[in-house]
């Protein structure tokens, strides 16, 4: 696993939610900020106005994405002047959210604007037009297989979102944080190396060796873009991998999740576990059976 497909197998928990919903012009709606969920909506057919506080009005037009990552709430309306409902021309969208467990989002997330709109250009994102088509065709569909493929493609699309992005908005020295993260070769390959093995027993140096600099350099780079040292990022890494294992698999016993995450006894992932969520791995699957399992689409 590298991290950017970590952050999208973490990044929700129970199943994420569709609505098609047609407007018919003049129209306006204004959708509340949602803490604890991330929203996304689809222009399918037709076109409207973004309208963030944060922005000047966006037009968005078929194939156009909205995603707001942190549950921000924003306007659509058929005009950015528009502010009566009346029967006019139509807009098809695809509406959706995911519902995030803030103990489980990634930081990489956390440092993503409000909104985000990816405007459909031809010859460009063809993997984002093809979750688009996907989502579009499936929604509300009574086929064989619909209610499968749905979670799959939302994924594509988070991923495409993302991966879209983090390389129009790669960063760079002497930035700090996720974006220029995840544009330096170097850190990059340690992070990849922590995700894709978290059990095993990594050093700054093993990283630094997989990172093809020296163990000094490693440090360095990695404290100043993420902010801190390699193995505290590890540490939380594997809690949080842990904190998912407990709650998505309840048959799982502890010693084994201990064991996925590079404890080598129950014990120690128990302490280590509570030092880090301030309850017992048993305690803390317990308090998680009484969360909600499915996110309300917008709107």
């Amino acid at each position: 696993m590298d991290i950017l497909s970590d952050v999208i197998s973490a990044v929700r928990v129970g199943t994420p939610a569709t609505e098609r919903v047609e407007w018919r012009a003049p129209w306006r709606r204004t959708f509340p900020d949602l803490p604890g969920t991330a929203g996304f909506l689809v222009v399918l057919q037709g076109t409207c106005w973004l309208i963030d506080k944060a922005d000047e009005p966006a037009h968005l037009a078929p194939g156009d994405v909205v995603f707001s990552p942190h549950g921000d709430g924003y306007t659509l309306a058929d005009s950015p002047s528009t502010t009566a409902h009346a029967t006019g021309s139509t807009t098809v969208t695809l509406c959706g959210g995911y519902r995030l467990s803030p103990e489980w989002t990634h930081p990489l997330l956390r440092e993503l604007p409000g909104v985000i709109h990816i405007p459909a250009r031809p010859g460009h994102h063809a993997g984002l037009r093809a979750a688009v088509e996907v989502l579009g065709a499936e929604t509300g569909s009574r086929r064989l297989g619909a209610a499968a493929l749905l979670p799959v493609a939302l994924d594509m699309l988070l991923l495409y979102v993302l991966r879209i992005w983090f390389e129009e908005h790669p960063g760079g020295e002497p930035d700090t944080g996720w974006a220029a993260a995840l544009a330096a070769p170097d850190i990059r390959a340690a992070l990849n190396a922590m995700h894709d093995d978290p059990a095993h027993p990594w050093t700054v140096q093993e990283l630094a060796d997989r990172a093809r600099v020296s163990r000094a350099t490693l440090s360095r780079r990695f404290g100043a873009l993420i902010g801190q040292p390699p193995l505290t990022y590890l540490t939380w890494w594997r809690m949080t991998t842990a904190a998912r294992l407990l709650v998505l698999d309840p048959a799982a016993s502890l010693d084994s999740v201990a064991a996925r995450v590079g404890y080598s006894s129950e014990f120690a992932f128990a302490n280590a576990f509570k030092r880090h969520f301030g309850l017992a791995p048993g305690a803390y699957r317990r308090r998680a059976t009484a969360m909600p399992s499915v996110t309300p689409a917008r709107p």
